[in-house]
Order: structure tokens, then sequence, then C-alpha cells
């Protein structure tokens, strides 16, 4: 019997072992997911939004009579620790809204004012030490995607998108790469802390419409508890990135006056003087324009495209023979993203943004000529429509990119869609890449999820080998969360404008996590976790295999421990894998035993301090 079918066996006898030994408190768990009382069930009227003439005063605080005239949200449920109780603080919304923006009065009140927690003051950094304010609004009601806006008592502002329900790559709420316009204050006050929001209609790429219902949510973050209270969609399973599951906002009507339409041009000079040469001043401008076709359709356009202000990129440390996926944080590629996205599984996407513009060797910038993008919503069906060109930069030659994507909404959270992408290129051995393909989602029962695709791609010399088939089964409960994958991706699959880790690979991937909540003052949940991953090539061969278990514990104050019980994991190396200088991994099966131990526990008020990690 080989190695990894021992493990598989000894996998199983772990989970039979924790299974029978677990099954009081299984029961215990399953019924906690039974229908909530009388007492704790939540009736989803909407909110209700009233109109104002002109803007309360941003103070931070809601001393203004014109929030009077608003109908407060107060009906919060915990999503954590006790799903569907009522909140331990009590927490007040009320929104008010002109012909151009819609405003957010927030009222956390607190039994402890001195004890609210308040540390952090930049800008679209992680607020999970604090106190914080989260308010999701879903502006053209696909129930698939959102923005969101979060705030501090300290009034730092937080904001980002929710693409097709998935939290961002570091496990946040929501990817904080796309930036609003949008004001925001705050105070600390008697009973606890208040804030104010305004978001202008057309940072929603919305103006004029009538009878408008959106998608919305708001969540309450109290740091020292490590409560969180939802208005909606507050089962644990679900949270804030839950999107088909948000209530709505009603009563928004007849507002906007006029198309949106925002121009923002730039021009930069600079000075250039080297030794022996006369000084030169090489100029440079260009444009960057947003117009609504109407409330349900944008158009953005560029010229000659800056991006020396997005964000530089975090550059990571990569000891795997694999490419590192690295977000996006453009902001013409970030407008209305998640028409654009086609999920292949584990990061891998049929069409990826950052290979328009940016050099795959140095990441260093590939100027853009200029490029169109029509994105939104026509009935039930979303679309999105782009087309770049670049010019020849270095070893970059130009090439032209066009990519349309079409999504027909089915029920809550499903779609059905396709996706064709066409590359042209000035380089004579890869004059063009052509990439379609056919994906689904579908939501059963609202804790079973379908995925399914089917791709291709079409280079020069028509090579055979050249599709993605993929499945998975994906189950989410509060006692049990599982997964079963199957894809198959050819050994010439190669779509130059996606993103894909590896290709040549025959994939089956399990994954089964069983989850307990002791009712203790220090641990919050246990965890028990398998999986197996078994990956070779489309020939049979051992390519990648990895079993694991590993016991997690995590702790009420918001720390973890993870025991691992095993940890195998196997690659085969095809060329010498460079670690550091002279170091290389040479050709061959490589088997790593990783079992460890780790505990990490939160440092107030800004870090977190690991006080133990062993591997043997």
């Amino acid at each position: 019997m080989s190695h990894f079918a021992h493990s598989s066996n000894v996998v199983r006898c772990v989970f039979g072992v924790f299974f029978l030994l677990s099954q009081p408190l299984i029961e215990r768990a399953g019924a906690s997911e039974a229908p909530p009382s009388p007492q704790q069930q939540v009736v989803s009227n909407p909110a209700e939004a009233t109109r104002v003439d002109h803007a309360p005063k941003l103070d931070g605080t809601l001393n203004d009579s014109l929030w009077e005239s608003a109908k407060p949200i107060t009906d919060f449920r915990q999503s954590e620790p006790r799903e569907g109780e009522l909140p331990t603080e009590k927490t007040e919304v009320r929104i008010l809204y002109t012909r151009h923006a819609v405003y957010f009065g927030i009222h956390c009140y607190d039994s402890k004012p001195s004890r609210i927690t308040a540390t952090e003051l930049r800008r679209d950094v992680s607020q999970d030490l604090d106190d914080h304010f989260e308010i999701l609004i879903d502006s053209n009601h696909a129930r698939r995607g959102a923005y969101v806006f979060q705030i501090n008592p300290l009034g730092t502002q937080v904001d980002g998108l929710i693409v097709e329900e998935q939290k961002s790559s570091d496990g946040g709420d929501f990817d904080r790469g796309w930036d609003g316009v949008w004001t925001s204050e705050s105070r600390v006050i008697a009973d606890g802390w208040s804030a104010i929001v305004e978001i202008p209609f057309t940072t929603l790429n919305f103006t004029d419409s009538k009878n408008v219902i959106w998608g919305l949510n708001l969540k309450r973050f109290i740091r020292r508890k490590n409560e969180q209270d939802m208005w909606r969609a507050y089962r644990r399973t679900f949270g804030i990135t839950k999107v088909s599951q948000a209530g709505e906002l009603h009563g928004i009507q007849d507002i906007g006056s006029g198309r949106l339409f925002i121009v923002k041009p730039y021009g930069l000079v600079q000075y250039d003087k080297q030794t022996g040469q006369d000084p030169k001043f090489p100029l440079t401008g260009g444009i960057d324009l947003k117009y609504g076709l109407s409330s349900n359709l944008v158009l953005n356009l560029t010229g000659n495209t800056d991006f020396a202000d997005t964000e530089v990129d975090l550059q990571p440390f990569n000891l795997s023979p694999f490419k590192v996926f690295i977000p996006e944080k453009r902001q013409f590629f970030l407008e209305n993203a998640g028409v654009f996205s086609f999920d292949l599984g584990d990061h891998d996407q049929l069409f990826f943004s950052r290979q328009i513009g940016i050099d795959p060797i140095t990441g260093d910038q590939v100027p853009i000529n200029g490029g169109a993008k029509l994105t939104g919503t026509l009935g039930r069906m979303e679309l999105g429509i782009m087309d770049v060109d670049t010019r020849s930069n270095g070893p970059n030659p130009f090439a032209n990119f066009a990519v349309v994507r079409l999504k027909e909404s089915l029920w809550s959270g499903s779609y059905i869609g396709v996706m064709g992408i066409d590359k042209r290129s000035g380089n004579v051995l890869d004059s063009f890449n052509q990439t379609g393909g056919v994906d689904t989602r579908l939501v059963f029962f609202k804790d079973w999820v379908v995925d399914a695709h089917m791709a291709g791609t079409k280079s020069p010399g028509h090579p055979s080998g050249n599709s993605d088939l993929g499945a998975s089964l994906i189950y989410r409960s509060n006692w049990l969360d599982g997964i079963v994958e199957r894809r198959k991706i050819g050994p010439n699959f190669n779509p130059e404008v996606g993103f894909v880790k590896r290709t040549d690979s025959d994939e089956t991937y399990g994954d089964l996590t069983f989850k307990i909540r002791p009712r203790t003052s220090l641990v919050r949940e246990f965890q028990l976790e398998g999986l197996i991953l078994h990956a070779p090539n489309t020939r049979g061969e051992v390519s990648t295999q990895e079993w694991r278990t590993i016991f997690h514990a995590h702790f009420n104050n918001d720390g973890y421990a993870d025991a691992s019980i095993a940890d195998v994991f196997t690659q085969q190396i095809k060329t010498p894998f460079h670690i550091y200088k002279n170091v290389f991994i040479p050709n061959g099966l490589l088997p790593l035993h990783s079992p460890h131990t780790f505990l990490r526990v939160p440092a107030r008020p800004t870090r977190y301090v690991q006080l133990l990690q062993y591997l043997w």
C-alpha cells in the first residue's frame, strides 16, 4: 500500500473517532440551527430612507433635527458569538437623502464608552482591532456584488468591493482595493459613539431614477467582546459578504440632475538633467472619463492612462514553484470588476486584468494608449465589454485586449454566464491568444452551492489539450463545512489574459471541517479539519499530493491555536527551484512533513503576538 493511501486511511480513522466522541455536542450544535424562537425571529421589513431638502450637519453626531424625521433601524441580531440572539449593546441607524447623496446616521450605544477601542488612523487599513461599523450597498440590486463603507470611532475610512459574494484574498469582508468618494465624521460620546456618513449617488454609479430599491446590510463590531451584530444575514455562515441575503432599502426616488459625467484630466511635467547634456522638460498628459449612458449602464474611457497614484504592490516571499496571485489595485479596472469575474478555483481566473498594462516579469508599468469599458445591467442580464490598447515598451510589444462577459441571473445568488477574450500582439511568434468559457453558480437551500465551468484557449499552432473543466460542491453550516472539487486542466491550456497557477493537472480535492461551540468563557469554537489533494498530471504521473488533519481552537478574545496532527505534502519539481542566492531545490519528488503547533493571541490595542510556533 502506498504511503498516500495509508495516510488517507489514517485521516478516515481520525474523523471516525472524532465523530463518535462528539455526537452529543453535534446534536446540540444542530439544535442551535433550528428555527429561532418567536422572540428571536426577525421580520424582514425593508429600511426606509427619508427625503430632506438639504444635507444634515456632518459633525459626527445626530443632534441635527433632520434626523428626527428618519425612521430608526434597530432590529440587529448577533452573528458572533450567539447567533440570532439580541446584541449586548443597542445600535440605531437612520437614513436620509437629498437629490445628490444618501446619509447614514449611526448611533452605537455602549454601556462602557471608556472601553471603546479606536486606534487606527490610516485609510484602507484593517480595523479588525478597533470597534467599527460597515455599510453594504448593492446599488443595482443584482444580489451578487456590492460596495462596502466602513468607519471606526476616530472617523477613519475603509471602503471596497464585494465581488460574487467572495471575501478578499486576505480573508477580510471585502476587497479594499477600490476607493470611492465619500465623507464621514464620528465621535465618542457619553453613551457610546456616533457617526455620520455621506455617500454621493455618483460614487455608486447611480444618478437618476425613480422608486429605487437597493440591497442593504449593516454590521457593527464591538472589539472588546469580539461581537458582530448584523441587520440582515446574521447567520454565521453568511456574514456581510452574503449579498444575496441582504435586506432592502426603499424610499429613494426622483434623484439626480442629469447623467453621471466625471472627467479626470492629468498633466505631468518632468525635469531631466544628465551630466554633459542639456536639461529636458518632457510633458505628458491624459484623461479618464466616466459617463452614465443610463441609470444601469456606465461607460468608462481612458486615454494615455496614468497609474502613478495606485497603491504599490506588496511583493510576497514565494517559497513555492507556483505563481503568486496579486490582486488588482488600478481604479480603471476595479470599477465594476465583478462582472468580469470568472473563477476557475484556487484564485485562478479566466480573466485577470493585471495581464494588461503590467510587465509579467518585472511588474513595471506598460504604457496604455487608451481603453473603453461598458458595464451594467439589461433586465436580468449583467454585461461587461472592455477594449484596451497598449504600446510597445522594452521587451513588451504593442497589444490589444478585447473582453466580453455576460451573466444571466437565475434565482438568489445563482447565475449562468459566458466570456470571450481576444488578445492581439506585435509578437510574431505569439500574434494572438483567444479564450472562451461558460460558467455557472447554483445555490440550493442557502447552504449548498454548485460551481462549474468549461473553458478553452486557442493560440498559434492550434495545440490540443487546451481546455479546463471543473466542478465543485460546497456545503456550509454552523457545525460542518465541506467541499469536494474535480478539475482537469490540459497541458496546453494557456489563457494569456488570465491567471492559472499550474496546467497539466487532473485534480481531486476534498476538505471537511467539523465545528463545535462549547459554552465556556475562554473558547468560542473547536474545529477538526481534514484535507486531501490528489493532483497528478493528465498522464497519471505524480505531480502534487497533500493530506493533513488540523485541530483548531478559536478563543473568545479573537486568538487562536492550531495543532497539526499530520501534514504531508509531495511536489514534483520539474526545473531546479531557486530558493536564495546559490540555494536550489533539484528536480524530482520533494516530500515535506511539517506537523506544527501554533498559538496567537491579540495584544491590545494594535497588534497580534505569536506566542508559540513549534515545528518538528
